[in-house]
């Protein structure tokens, strides 16, 4: 598998970039603070051929658990701050490699300028020895990127949506910064649930800063099997291309099948070394999009994987309706992305918030919201 040459970057006991192969990545489910669960999980993903297990770190006391959980495995571990850039000194000595969500940067201390926060995160990670990771999610931008940035879509396909123009504005934004603090350790992702808009928007940025590894996913990519077909239509493609140098398939799963995600992504580098690729026009899917993201450490309520296995089950009569549902698991993405679906379920510790588009139709137990959630789609057979 031909790849494009980026420069080469460290992570842990691994490279990625230039000539080096393509790695796989998983993420925990269990919660942080379950030391033992998690480092077990860190383990059996490695076994499993994950080269990179990524943990939620959301509080002090997740932090305070990643110190132990690193004395328990010997995984290449990432970290994600989301909203908490601060807790960057805290994780960076335990980690290999820090992700951060230029869109959740806002949240924490918001007079602070995200430059500020970004240059925090630089230092300390160059203190510690850690790689970063510019993790860009068309569900989740800066609230500034998500205005069309005109000066900049000049320099775009006009066919291009005003969200993959701010999503590829804010990758490239943070990259160009980064560089500017003579820190070349990083690489960099652009996330969608939309196959056709993940593939788009790598495309464009590999020609763009062709210098810089890209790690692929297609996000809330959903329950198996159909989540596993959508990632083949987002990933296969692009990495015959030769763009792409990690990789994660996000399955909406419970802790003990996360290697699911491990075996799907085997499946995807063994197509793409063999021709197998998915196409549009090999795979017709429902016209009802499910989309749910993959459990992880930040789910308010375990109940969250069973929840999207019902509503699938549940809405199969509506299978020909062209119609996006979106179950998601926490605070983090919830909202955002159910903002962009026509129906959206935002589990919370003991209720679900059930929104159509931005609209907030009301909070209902776990028992009652599936009943809820069919007489909304009333209106829409």
């Amino acid at each position: 598998m031909n790849q494009n040459r980026t420069r080469e970057i460290k992570i842990g006991t691994i490279i990625i970039g230039g000539s080096h192969p393509v790695v796989l990545q998983s993420m925990t489910a269990t919660k942080t603070t379950n030391i033992v669960a998690t480092a077990e999980t860190c383990q059996h993903l490695t076994e499993a051929g994950a080269g990179i297990v990524r943990i939620a770190v959301d509080t002090q006391q997740d932090a305070i658990s990643l110190r132990e959980i690193r004395k328990r495995t010997t995984a290449n571990l990432s970290v994600d701050l989301q909203e908490n850039y601060r807790l960057a000194e805290f994780v960076a000595p335990y980690v290999d490699k820090i992700r951060y969500n230029p869109g959740h940067l806002h949240h924490a201390e918001p007079e602070i300028s995200w430059q500020k926060k970004v240059e925090r995160i630089v230092e300390t990670a160059r203190k510690y020895d850690c790689a970063l990771r510019i993790g860009v999610n068309c569900g989740s931008l800066n609230p500034p990127d998500a205005a069309r940035d005109l000066t900049f879509n000049n320099t775009l396909d006009n066919a291009l949506d005003s969200t993959l123009d701010s999503a590829l504005n804010s990758a490239l934004k943070h990259a160009d910064f980064i560089d500017s603090l003579d820190f070349r350790r990083f690489c960099v992702s652009i996330k969608s649930s939309d196959p056709a808009t993940v593939i788009l928007a790598n495309r464009r940025f590999a020609v763009l800063r062709s210098d810089i590894p890209l790690h692929l996913g297609l996000t809330e990519a959903g329950m198996p099997p159909e989540g596993v077909m959508k990632s083949r239509l987002a990933l296969e493609p692009l990495l015959s291309e030769g763009i792409g140098n990690t990789l994660r398939v996000s399955l909406t799963v419970p802790n003990e099948r996360k290697h699911e995600e491990i075996e799907a992504g085997k499946l995807i580098l063994h197509n793409v070394k063999h021709g197998n690729i998915l196409t549009v026009t090999d795979w017709t899917p429902d016209r009802l999009n499910i989309i749910s993201c993959p459990s992880c450490a930040r789910v308010e309520n375990e109940r969250f994987v069973a929840l999207a296995q019902q509503v699938r089950a549940a809405t199969r009569f509506m299978k020909e309706v062209p119609l996006t549902v979106a179950v998601m698991g926490c605070r983090v993405n919830g909202p955002g992305e159910t903002d962009h679906a026509d129906i959206g379920l935002w589990c919370g510790a003991k209720s679900v918030n059930l929104k159509r588009g931005t609209n907030l139709l009301g909070t209902f137990s776990y028992d009652e919201i599936v009943q809820k959630l069919l007489k909304e789609l009333e209106q829409f057979q």
